[in-house]
Parts: structure tokens; sequence; C-alpha cells
């Protein structure tokens, strides 16, 4: 001990033994504060730039006229989440590191229980592994990104159904329709359907029995199909006319017609049950009633029987 830290023991009073720990505390001890506390204002900071990023967008869509985001938009958005939890675990990397460095721990000798350390982890963290590499291609790839509608097919036979919230590299969030969040790992997705990619198909099966004049239902299915699309609520929503692709199912007691039309990405199935509602009204003023669960129950207006005649 000096003299300058003997007179300072002396003048405070304290015991020589506490010495070394409050130059431990003054000098390595601050730096490695200072450090972590750097990095969680620099943590903060990119946190909160993707959230400006994320308030923009949606202050731009909501401002625009679009009635659906971009493929772009969404793969940006997608993209800076990954690369804010990528810049996260980097800054995290780099001061653990430099506060190994003030411990005066030689990264030499942790090479032998690194690679014991490193072989056993192989072993639990694959799974982890496996879920990055997953969400890398995901993100690459453009299979899906933020506020698409989409179906997973999980290992095991699972399935999980929703919107997109949040993809990362390594887990996918989604929110279903009854307002569940569901968190999946990117490893365990096998298959991934999109229903909200560039343009969406509602589809309307029509049953009727099997001794209706199909000719008639397909000229009322086509009226249906252009009133519905000069509708100008729904035709924002439409790329083309509803139209009839005819009989898809024959069975013993039902035949079934279909109906579809192109719409906007997530918009099929807002399009599908007013497409359903119109086709029931419009075979209805033809006389043809169409029931649930039943097929159908025919009825023929007043009349019906001498214009067959």
């Amino acid at each position: 001990m000096t003299s300058d830290d003997r007179y300072l023991t002396e003048r405070l009073g304290w015991p020589d033994w506490t010495w070394p720990i409050e130059k431990w505390l003054a000098v390595e001890g601050l730096e490695i504060a200072l450090w972590v506390i750097g990095a969680f204002l620099v943590i903060r900071f990119i946190r909160w730039l993707s959230g400006r990023y994320d308030l923009r967008e949606d202050r731009r869509f909501s401002d625009s006229d679009a009635i659906v985001q971009s493929e772009d938009a969404k793969h940006k958005r997608a993209l800076v989440d990954v690369v804010t939890w990528t810049l996260i675990a980097i800054v995290v990397i780099i001061v653990a590191v430099h506060v190994l460095t003030v411990f005066n721990i030689p990264f030499a000798s942790l090479v032998g229980p690194g690679a014991v350390v490193g072989a056993a982890l192989g072993f639990g963290a694959q799974r982890v592994v496996q879920d990055v590499l997953a969400g890398f291609f995901i993100v690459a790839e453009r299979q899906y990104g933020y506020g698409d509608l989409v179906l997973l097919s999980l290992t095991g036979g699972s399935t999980a159904e929703g919107t997109v919230e949040d993809v990362t590299l390594r887990v996918t969030r989604l929110r279903t329709s009854d307002g569940e969040a569901i968190i999946v790992p990117n490893g365990q997705v096998v298959k991934a359907s999109n229903m909200s990619r560039e343009w969406a198909r509602a589809v309307v099966d029509v049953p009727l029995p099997p001794d209706t004049d199909l000719s008639v239902v397909s000229d009322v299915l086509d009226r249906v199909g252009e009133k519905f699309y000069d509708t100008p609520r729904w035709n924002r929503l439409l790329f083309d006319r509803p139209a009839s692709l005819g009989v898809t199912e024959l069975n013993l007691d039902a035949v079934t017609m279909r109906m579809v039309a192109r719409t906007l990405p997530g918009k099929q199935f807002e399009v599908s049950r007013a497409l359903r509602a119109a086709v029931v009204r419009g075979l209805a003023s033809s006389g043809i009633f169409v029931s649930v669960p039943a097929a159908v129950a025919t009825a023929k207006p007043a009349g019906a029987e001498h214009a067959d005649g």
C-alpha cells in the first residue's frame, strides 16, 4: 500500500482489507457499470428506432387510400424486426466479451472448457439453431411478413392459423380471429400457406338438387356476380367479376356449382360471406331456396308450371 493509500485509509478509518475492493469498484467496477449502462441505452435506442419505423408505416398506411399493405411494406417490416434483434444480440455479445476482458480472463484458457460446453450445448441448442436458420430463409425468401394471413403446417401434424404480428429469426407470432396469440418456432414450420400474397380467391359453393335446371342457375349466378361487382363497397375489394365455374361436385342427392372471385389479399373471407348472401337472395328471387343443413329446398313461384310448359 502506498503512502497515499495509507493516508486515505487512516483518515477515513476503513480497514486495510477494504482498500482493494474500493479500488476495484472505482476502476474496473465503474468501467463494467458504464459498459452495461451504455449497452442498455443502445438497446433502448435500437428498439426505439424500430418502434418509430412501425409507427411511421402504420401512419402512412392509415393515411393512404390502400386497403391492404403492399408486399414490399410487409417484407420491410419483417426485415426491420430481424435486424433489430440481430443488432441487440451483437451489442450483448460485445459487452459480454469486454466484461470478460476487464476480469482478465484469457480467452486461450477458455478454448478447452468452451469446446466441452459447446459440445454439450450443441445437442441442446440444435433446435434453436434450426429455428434461426428457418427464420432466416423465411425472411430472405419472403414466405410471409407482417400482416399476412397464413396457415402454418407444423411438425406432428398440427396447424396454426392467424395474422402475422411479428417475425424474428427464431419465432413467428400469430394472432387468431379469436384474439389468441400463437408463438410458433420457425424450425417447426413444415409448410406455410400464405392467404395474403398478391391476391386471394373467394369461393362460394352452391348445393342444388339433381333436378334443378343448371342453365337457369348459371344465368342467376352471372347476374348476381355482375350486380355484386358493380356495388362500390365490394368493387374496391375485387380484381374481377365473380364468375361461375359450373358443376364441381356431383352426388346422388345434390349437385354443387361453384362461384369464384379474385380479391385483395386477406379480403377473401369478407367477400365470400357477402357473395354467399347475395347468391342466396338471387336464387330465392328465382324460386330456388338453399337451406342449411339440408342440401336444397326448391319452390316454384306462381305461374312457373305454365312457363315450363
